[in-house]
């Protein structure tokens, strides 16, 4: 096994946050339009995404600095899953925010909670904990898929 070092570890967890960033910057001003919308019970305050998001791209960008640093074979389609999801990640705030398509970010919510468990599944396969620091990502776009529908059906 290859010995890990902290720089490839922050590499992870900036690259993963700059995509956070950037489909935030692409998204435009989504406060604003977060505000106008009628949303369903348990819908938190605004400022709470930003902070959510911030904690769950690091742990994405740990767990994939884990499968880094594994020799498994699965390695290269874990990466595979693992990019596939955080374009899907980056598209939705586009789709919901931007474009304002609500019925389009449903489907792109709900491929996006089928992408994060079969990468759950396979980082599972390489390494148990870095499944499990994706857990709370998992619950979180539970989460949202449930805000993300309730706001479709209210609006």
């Amino acid at each position: 096994m290859k010995k890990p070092k902290i720089t490839e570890l922050l590499i992870f967890i900036v690259a993963t946050e700059l995509v956070g960033a950037l489909s935030g910057l692409l998204a435009g001003n989504s406060f604003s339009f977060y505000k106008e919308l009628i949303k369903p019970p348990l819908s938190p305050p605004g400022w709470l995404f930003p902070v959510m998001w911030a904690i769950l791209y690091a742990l994405m960008g740990i767990s994939a600095f884990i499968i880094y640093t594994s020799n498994a074979k699965e390695k290269c389609p874990a990466f595979i899953i693992y990019g596939t999801q955080l374009f899907v990640n980056f598209m939705w705030s586009i789709v919901f925010f931007r474009f304002k398509m609500l019925r389009l970010s449903v489907a792109v919510i709900l491929s996006l909670l089928g992408l994060i468990i079969a990468m759950i599944i396979i980082f599972h396969r390489i390494r148990p904990s870095a499944a499990y620091l994706n857990i709370p990502y998992l619950l979180w776009i539970l989460f949202a898929s449930y805000l993300n529908i309730g706001i479709l059906l209210l609006n």
